[in-house]
């Protein structure tokens, strides 16, 4: 059993040979991978030990006092959070080794093919099929909401191959490599004037029978697997005290004291209160994910990150009253990433509009805990056992 000491000892062996100032950052992050330390509880020879989850802390501790670089996770989030925990789970030997890699050190960005204009908060009506063809699937279909599409090498994708079975079966999940030809991405401008999320069009894009993730029919299954572990990467990452949101508010709160009233102070403190619980929760659902995969609590975390986040920047823009409706640039981007605290506080309060819908819209993750956590009765399903053909659309 790899323990604290031996993590300590291999990363100062890793520092020693390849010395983050003399190194480039690239070869110093395929090193790391290579050496196991990545992320330590992934297997031998996929960037990891073997060993327990918790000890990642240990090394990323050694590596940020040697100023190491890091990932650039925001970036490359989506692979992270959501991709690499299901290849593991359900790759084949030659997927783990070929994508897990490049994944992690960032070389490849992924992104994810989900959500569709027909099937958003109900996933399991999407209408995107796949037909097989010899060793190939021909996948024709609309995907929508998809950050970082623009810039993906890779996506995650759910689609249909069996409309004789229930809406929930005859789903298979595939590795899409977003340069076919076939891939088209068409760029979706937000209300805070970027556009960061696409909308994709799949036409006649060709996936070989080797790029399936699980088995033909069981998509839904797999699907269940990225879902978890993205709301888990939303709202279980670990941030310090102040950080996220809240910091800003408490900082222009301390600087700007002619700002300050009653009222706003009041409703300040009770959203400290609430951020700093929703912290401590999110480092312990870490702490469960030691023990297992991750369950349906992640989806109450990310629920808590909605709803204090769009809380939150609404109380900062009141707090900066007429600066607070000021915006610095509507300019139409594409960027890779957000950026919640290193912009103004009128793009938080735009973008963190969309925190309740991506990632699993709230009123669904409202249904998950209450039936999955709470154990409530759950809701009257009539299209459970009909044949996803024969549904109204």
């Amino acid at each position: 059993m790899t323990d604290a000491a031996e993590l300590r000892a291999r990363t100062k062996e890793l520092i020693a040979a390849h010395p983050p100032a003399g190194t480039g950052r690239t070869d110093f992050l395929k090193a790391r991978f290579d050496a196991g330390l990545a992320w330590v509880h992934y297997p031998v020879g996929l960037g990891g030990l073997g060993a327990p989850r918790d000890l990642q802390a240990v090394v990323d501790a050694e590596l940020d006092a040697a100023g190491a670089p890091d990932n650039d996770p925001r970036r490359i989030g989506i692979g992270l959070g959501m991709a690499a925990p299901t290849i593991l789970r359900y790759g084949t030997d030659e997927q783990k080794q070929r994508l897990l890699r490049p994944l992690w050190v960032g070389e490849e960005v992924w992104c994810q093919l989900f959500s569709e204009p027909g099937a958003g908060s109900d996933l399991a009506a999407l209408s995107t099929r796949a037909v097989r063809e010899g060793d190939s699937w021909v996948v024709n279909g609309q995907k929508v909401w998809t950050s970082s599409a623009h810039v993906a090498r890779w996506a995650i994708l759910v689609t249909r191959t069996d409309p004789d079975q229930p809406k929930h079966r005859g789903m298979t999940y595939f590795v899409c490599d977003m340069s076919d030809p076939g891939v088209e991405v068409r760029p979706l401008r937000q209300i805070t004037g970027e556009a960061e999320f696409n909308e994709v069009f799949l036409s006649d894009v060709r996936i070989p029978d080797s790029m399936r993730l699980g088995p033909v029919g069981e998509g839904w299954k797999v699907a269940q697997t990225t879902l978890m572990n993205e709301r888990v990467s939303i709202g279980g990452s670990r941030i310090p005290r102040e950080g996220g949101m809240i910091g800003p508010v408490a900082r222009t709160w301390r600087e700007r004291p002619e700002l300050r009233t009653h009222p706003l102070h009041q409703r300040l403190l009770e959203l400290y209160v609430e951020a700093e619980v929703a912290r401590l929760t999110g480092e312990r659902l870490r702490q469960q994910l030691v023990a297992g995969h991750p369950g349906p609590e992640g989806s109450g975390m990310k629920l808590a990150f909605a709803r204090l986040n769009q809380e939150i920047s609404g109380l900062e823009v009141e707090l900066l009253g007429e600066e607070g409706l000021l915006y610095d640039d509507w300019t139409m981007r594409r960027p890779e990433l957000v950026d919640f605290t290193g912009r103004e506080a009128g793009y938080r309060y735009l973008r963190a509009k969309g925190n309740s819908i991506e990632g699993g819209t709230s009123e669904v993750l409202l249904n998950i805990v209450a039936e999955r956590v709470l154990g409530l009765p759950s809701e009257p399903r009539t299209d459970k056992d009909v044949a996803w053909k024969d549904l109204a659309r």
